[in-house]
């Protein structure tokens, strides 16, 4: 089944081989909620000192007020990225007053969707668009799904590494198209093999009763304040998670078998009416209550667990950037957040996620039926739930394979992806990230969430008071830190030059609203 990746390695030139293992670039988004010093989401606004989140490039928000967003500019090197995204926390910690960044995926006490305050940016017509479209996602799937927080790894080829990958692999087609066509191959293998992300990286097995608020659920109790599930990875990834329940929602799967596949399966949703939708009203009473009644307002409300994108030019549609300019990157959406590093990702888990898109690549990559997309439904859900329990077996082509089995399989055939990787790096990052997971593999008591739920119990403790606890020692960490001084100037500039450019959009007298949204879904 693996065949191909060992028989492309054998035959890849120098060339390919530096460039699979030192081109290219990675770059992070980390949400972060911000909470008060008891535990309870913040009600405080965006920190002005933080910049606008409108228009600051590497620190804005995302659906709430509290849920910040640090960003990282595309990185040579995973250590550069993490280094980026360390002097940002950082840089955040030191303008907060009486607050903290919580450092689990789930989110801390929550009194009810009502007391989760809206992500603001102001009152130009993209700021209003912004808003819009979260008042929209919180009337349509609930407000506390969307202070689940996670953590994106983006990922790019290097450009000089696809005319030669295209000659290697004899393809007539230009070059634009055989790279799009590279990555859609590379997103549906990472698609089939992605129920492994949150065997290998899930720390979401356990959640704060208030999350759920009345709302009935299969979970266990662990005390009185946490539900729980004994052999769970990922109850993010799971079905009362963000990711599931806003697919069902919506109706709609996106078809990966072509680029041109996924943007008209997108774009048909965005375009098509929904009854149900419909229901909640677009203006009502004077204000917009969501962007459009159509299955999605735009294409970002399609959550899944890995993306193609482009880089946008202004207020583009997403879509139509990948139309005009194809894929410039892939963006892995899967990872949770995890509580056992300041950072809330570590440089092993990054390495194997840079060696899994390398083995994705090159692995063969069938197009996706209606079977197979079932599966990989099915596969993900099973993980997040189950992950760690030795009786749990996936699907795989209509046949049952333990999860443990395949797992072992896989991270077997990545070993000479490794091999490959760390020919150009002296320290062998890909190698021994792989022997880390191995050894999760081997021993599901070693994985994020197996160590989560024992220090729980050992502490004697619930969910929220380990999520505390892991909140402060990271505060403590920052505390701490000492960031780069020129970076740390930047950030500063940063925020003044980000105030004043919304200042300019407010400043504009341009069309209405309704206007400026109607030119937004008019482009071509």
């Amino acid at each position: 089944m693996y065949q191909s990746v060992e028989n492309r390695i054998r035959q890849l030139s120098d060339d390919i081989g530096q460039y699979l293992s030192t081109g290219g670039a990675v770059g992070l988004e980390k949400e972060c909620l911000r909470v008060s010093e008891d535990g309870s989401i913040s009600q405080r606004p965006h920190p002005v000192a933080l910049g606008s989140a409108l228009t600051h490039p590497y620190i804005t928000t995302d659906y709430s007020e509290a849920l910040a967003e640090l960003i990282t500019p595309p990185c040579a090197r995973i250590d550069e990225a993490l280094d980026f995204l360390k002097d940002t926390q950082k840089f955040v910690y030191d303008h907060l007053e009486n607050e903290y960044l919580w450092a689990t995926s789930m989110p801390c006490v929550l009194d009810g969707g009502e007391n989760i305050p809206l992500a603001y940016y102001g009152t130009s017509n993209p700021g209003i668009m912004k808003n819009v479209y979260r008042r929209g996602l919180g009337h349509r799937y609930g407000r506390t799904m969307q202070v689940i927080a996670g953590v994106h790894f983006n990922f790019s080829f290097a450009d000089d590494f696809w005319p030669l990958y295209r000659e290697f692999r004899r393809s007539q087609a230009q070059q634009r198209a055989f790279i799009d066509s590279a990555y859609l191959e590379l997103i549906r293998n990472l698609q089939r093999f992605g129920w492994l992300i949150p065997y290998l990286f899930g720390a979401s097995p356990a959640v704060c009763k208030s999350f759920l608020g009345d709302k009935p659920t299969e979970l266990e109790e662990f005390d009185r304040h946490t539900y729980f599930e004994p052999y769970a990875t990922s109850l993010r990834m799971g079905d009362i998670g963000y990711t599931n329940s806003k697919e069902k929602g919506v109706g709609i799967k996106a078809n990966y078998n072509s680029l041109d596949s996924y943007i008209n399966s997108l774009t048909h949703a965005i375009e098509t009416p929904s009854p149900l939708w419909e229901k909640i009203g677009v203006e009502v009473n004077g204000r917009y209550e969501q962007l459009n009644a159509n299955i999605l307002q735009i294409e970002n409300e399609y959550y899944t667990t890995v993306r193609p994108k482009q880089v946008l030019d202004g207020l583009e549609k997403p879509t139509l950037a990948l139309r005009r300019r194809g894929v410039r990157y892939i963006e892995l959406r899967s990872l949770d957040v995890n509580a056992f590093h300041p950072l809330g990702v570590s440089e092993e888990q990054l390495s194997f996620l840079r060696a899994f898109m390398v083995f994705c690549l090159l692995l063969e990559s069938p197009p996706i039926n209606v079977q197979e997309r079932r599966e990989i439904d099915q596969n993900i859900g099973g993980a997040a739930h189950r992950g760690r329990d030795p009786s749990l077996y996936l699907s795989r082509q209509g046949r049952e394979i333990r999860l443990r089995d395949w797992a072992r399989e896989l991270l077997q055939a990545m070993e000479p992806v490794c091999e490959l990787l760390d020919r150009w790096d002296d320290a062998k990052p890909y190698g021994k990230a792989l022997k880390q997971q191995q050894a999760c593999v081997a021993d599901p008591e070693s994985t994020p969430s197996a160590r989560m739920l024992q220090e729980m119990r050992e502490q004697g403790e619930g969910f929220f008071h380990f999520a505390r606890r892991k909140s402060l020692q990271h505060r403590n960490y920052f505390n701490g830190y000492v960031p780069d001084t020129e970076r740390y100037r930047m950030f500063l500039d940063e925020a003044e030059m980000s105030l004043e450019r919304q200042r300019e959009l407010e400043q504009e007298t341009g069309v209405s609203f309704s206007q400026f949204l109607a030119d937004y879904f008019a482009q071509h």
